[in-house]
């Protein structure tokens, strides 16, 4: 898991592309098979450090990805940031998957940092399982046999 709050990314300068850790965050979401993005909304849309990280990169690190899409809200209607998400993940040429968790007043559903909320829990895991499933599907050799699940 990243934390965008460990990696020195200063605003995007497009003249300056390997600013900070720029290379070094490339480099993770390059060697990764599958992500997952997570967000707290702010004024509708996405947290702008994620929106600077995904500035720093590019399609070599995300053409044909399978992105997972998160969003939490401290007030309702977290579904507009996960549109913004996906939009730029599309433009990315990642792979955003239609599962998709937006988590509306999400202080009512954690409590020490944990999830309390089983339908919440629920869809979350499975966002992860779908990352995970897609990933292990788009590494196959193009004539390994798909495995039955």
């Amino acid at each position: 898991m990243l934390d965008l709050r460990e990696y020195d990314l200063p605003l995007y300068d497009g003249d300056a592309k390997d600013a900070g850790d720029a290379p070094a965050l490339r480099d993770e979401i390059r060697a990764a098979d599958g992500i997952v993005l997570g967000t707290p909304i702010y004024h509708g849309s996405i947290a702008s450090p994620l929106k600077t990280a995904l500035d720093y990169c590019g399609f070599d690190e995300f053409e044909d990805k399978p992105v997972g899409l998160l969003t939490v809200a401290g007030g309702r209607f977290p579904t507009p940031s996960l549109l913004h998400l996906r939009t730029i993940c599309v433009w990315l040429r990642a792979l955003p998957l239609s599962h998709q968790v937006g988590i509306p007043n999400v202080s009512s559903v954690i409590e020490d940092d944990k999830l309390t909320d089983e339908d919440t829990r629920e869809r979350t895991e499975k966002l992860g399982k779908k990352v995970t499933e897609y990933a292990t599907l788009l590494r196959r050799e193009p004539t390994d046999p798909p495995t039955p699940g």
